[in-house]
């Protein structure tokens, strides 16, 4: 009798504790602690809290991996509709972070190279989601290895090469998401290779190339236009 008044008990408290999670206000909105498992199985899917259908606090997402939740996400909700989100590998290490307001990228955002806490690429999103100032790509040794601008998702501006010893080896001029401008190429060394100009994306006008710094060829590439309204000679 008392081995059955024990179960029950258990069995009583586990509903209690069931019922403490998933509820609804009185308007049928989310409230309270929630948590989800993947369809068909009982590995958590997320987990969080809600105030009257509004996420608060942090929520966790997991992988379902070989039928274990293994951490792959986290958001921490900041009452203004954006929330710091953090992304994790398998083995627990971050992969990146930054802000989103709903699923849209914004701000400054953060890509770690793997298997490492080193930075590997630093970005810049408008309010639009759409990549806006400085891009900046890291080697493993911390060393800067591109420098771009964006202007409303489109290179726009100078953009900058280096090799992984810190030496300059290609800038470029970039105007609405084309290269126009003058663009030039060094050896690792920093020596000169190649300069020239793009014009809307194609290489234009005298390009010139280079062996050990010395000039040994130039290469015509301005396009002469046909004039339409030009008469032709009888």
């Amino acid at each position: 009798m008392k081995s059955i008044v024990s179960i029950l008990i258990v069995l009583i408290a586990g509903l209690a504790s069931a019922q403490e999670f998933n509820q609804f206000d009185a308007n049928g909105k989310r409230h309270g602690d929630w948590k989800k498992n993947f369809e068909g199985t009982r590995v958590l899917r997320y987990e969080g809290k809600f105030n009257h259908g509004q996420e608060v606090g942090q929520f966790k997402f997991y992988k379902n991996i070989n039928g274990k939740a293994v951490l792959t996400a986290t958001r921490d909700f900041n009452g203004d509709g954006t929330a710091k989100v953090t992304f994790f590998a398998s083995n627990g290490k971050v992969v990146s972070e930054g802000l989103m307001k709903d699923r849209t990228y914004i701000g400054p955002w953060k890509y770690f190279h793997n298997n490492s806490d080193q930075l590997m690429t630093l970005e810049h999103y408008n309010s639009s989601g759409e990549l806006d100032g400085d891009r900046i790509i890291y080697y493993p040794n911390g060393q800067m290895a591109e420098k771009t601008f964006y202007k409303s998702g489109k290179l726009d501006g100078k953009a900058y090469w280096y090799a992984e010893n810190g030496v300059l080896i290609k800038e470029y001029l970039y105007n609405n998401g084309l290269l126009h401008g003058k663009a030039s190429f060094y050896d690792k060394a920093g020596t000169i290779m190649v300069e020239g100009v793009y014009r809307n994306d194609k290489k234009h006008g005298i390009w010139k190339y280079y062996e050990n710094g010395e000039l040994k060829e130039e290469k015509d590439f301005t396009v002469y236009s046909k004039n339409p309204y030009k008469k032709k000679k009888n």
